[in-house]
């Protein structure tokens, strides 16, 4: 005689295996059409990151430029906002730096670094991300961003 617990546990429901196959080919499917929108968003947000991080530059080279009456040249780069010059150097008593918060410069969302030309007047400056590709020009998130954007 099979006891009563037996005899329960013998009838208890559950899933079959197709019911388990259909819930993976839903899953597969949906993955399918959200993970390319998902993948789109994420270069679009790496792009407008840069942007912040952009304009975050060209502020803290403003602040420079208000302590040392210039910009850093091409030369001293972004670098000049962390260096203190030396104390043989032009403007060594007016530097108040480092003028980005973590003493560092940091890297674009790609992981690459920006760059920075100063123009032969010295007026204008350009701070630059190459985008993904790391290569002047190109499309989508390979599209350079630029302080004159």
């Amino acid at each position: 005689m099979v006891s009563k617990k037996r005899r329960q546990l013998d009838n208890r429901e559950g899933y079959t295996l197709t019911e388990l196959l259909v819930v993976l080919v839903i899953i597969s499917l949906l993955t399918a059409i959200v993970a390319p929108r998902l993948i789109g968003r994420i270069g679009k947000a790496k792009s407008t990151t840069a942007r912040t991080q952009i304009e975050n530059l060209i502020s803290a080279l403003d602040i420079y430029q208000l302590d040392m009456g210039e910009y850093p040249s091409t030369k001293q780069g972004l670098d000049a906002l962390i260096t203190k010059p030396a104390d043989t150097e032009v403007g060594f008593d007016l530097w108040a730096g480092p003028y980005l918060r973590r003493g560092k410069v940091p890297l674009d969302p790609w992981k690459k670094p920006f760059t920075y030309t100063l123009s032969p007047d010295g007026e204008t400056i350009l701070v630059t991300s190459l985008g993904k590709d790391a290569q002047v020009g190109g499309d989508g998130e390979n599209r350079d961003i630029t302080s004159d954007d």
